[in-house]
């Protein structure tokens, strides 16, 4: 006899690796709560990436498959991808019979092409739903899309057959009120409360390219009133620019626990330009000055495109920011208050707040569907 189903439908939010992958799911659940206070939201990952640590911190209940990663050549990864495989299809059919999963929301990632499997070869099949975060699709969206009942991306021309909707943003950015918060964000890290700021951030490791380039026109920048806040990455922050003088500070700090607080604090930032960071700078109505990521198969530029199009951000290839750089285009941009609120009006027009509530209704219908 089987056990009767707890209320609510069952929402599997997949996507491990990467943040770019990890929070729009999130962001997804977030929006599943909020729409449906009677889900349950399981976030599926696997035991390598940084779900580990970002979705117990969300409040979420975290299930873990085996990773398997796609090989793009000839080698013993391939011979050894049929066992691996099945392995890891059996361990996600598990997850989803231990979670009773109506739906299955995948983002993209090493955890998804098992969960896609799965949930395609279950009896009676669980719905599964796409969103595709990047400019170009990876090959578990690709695959998962051949099994959708719903394929989103987050712009157009990213390869899959998909409607666009832009990409989830969690609610502590979307509802963000920057001008209300400043004041508290700039004494929270000890910046100038008046003058004009520039947050440079290059991710959670830092980047050697913008922390070289800033540590080299950091003197200036203070000089010429504008105040920095930089985080540089745990391993950088003993090479962190130190400012002399009474000009504004140069704050460096490891890590950016509190991005709300730090977009908050900005007039202007200085950073690459993944698929979620240009989508929560649009959210928030931040110019930026893009520095997308030199490798990989350019998907960072293309992430900027429509920002840079729209007069939002400017776009400079890592190889070309250089002090110079900085000196003749990204101080005096932090110094033209009515070219900053001109973009930052872009950045909102250009952005799509409300995507994650948009995923989240799609979810939500079709398990409903697969419930009746």
């Amino acid at each position: 006899m089987t056990a009767p189903r707890r209320d609510g439908p069952s929402v599997l939010v997949v996507g491990g690796g990467t943040a770019g992958h990890i929070e729009p799911a999130l962001a997804v659940g977030e929006a599943v709560a909020g729409l449906d206070p009677a889900a349950r939201v399981t976030a599926v990952g696997t035991p390598r990436g940084l779900e580990t640590e970002l979705v117990p911190r969300r409040g979420f209940p975290l299930e873990l498959v085996d990773p398997v990663p796609l090989p793009r050549s000839v080698g013993g990864d391939l011979f050894r991808l049929p066992t691996r495989l099945v392995r890891a299809v059996r361990g996600a059919r598990d997850v989803l019979r231990r979670t009773e999963a109506d739906v299955v929301v995948g983002f993209g990632g090493y955890a998804c092409v098992p969960v896609y499997l799965a949930a395609a070869l279950t009896r009676g099949r669980v719905p599964i739903v796409v969103h595709e975060a990047n400019a170009r699709a990876g090959i578990a969206n690709k695959l998962g899309s051949r099994f959708a009942v719903a394929t989103l991306a987050a712009v157009s021309d990213s390869g899959l057959d998909a409607r666009v909707v832009g990409n989830p943003v969690r609610r502590a950015v979307t509802g963000l009120d920057r001008p209300a918060l400043r004041a508290e964000a700039r004494a929270a890290f000890g910046l100038d409360p008046d003058a004009p700021t520039v947050l440079v951030v290059g991710g959670s490791q830092g980047a050697r390219s913008l922390n070289t380039a800033m540590a080299a026109v950091a003197q200036e920048f203070s000089d010429s009133g504008v105040g920095v806040l930089h985080a540089v990455g745990p391993k950088n922050l003993g090479d962190a620019p130190v400012v002399a003088g009474d000009g504004p500070a140069y704050v460096t700090v490891p890590y950016l626990d509190r991005m709300d607080l730090a977009y908050a604090a900005a007039d202007l930032i200085l950073c690459r330009s993944g698929a979620i960071t240009v989508a929560e700078v649009s959210a928030v109505g931040l110019p930026a000055v893009f520095v997308p990521l030199p490798h990989g198969n350019g998907e960072q530029a293309l992430n900027a495109r429509d920002l840079v199009a729209g007069g939002a951000a400017l776009l400079v290839e890592d190889a070309a920011l250089t002090p110079d750089h900085l000196r003749s285009t990204v101080l005096p941009l932090a110094l033209d208050r009515d070219r900053l609120d001109s973009m930052s009006a872009a950045a909102v027009s250009g952005g799509s707040r409300d995507a994650a509530e948009v995923v989240a209704r799609i979810a939500l219908d079709a398990a409903g569907k697969a419930r009746r």
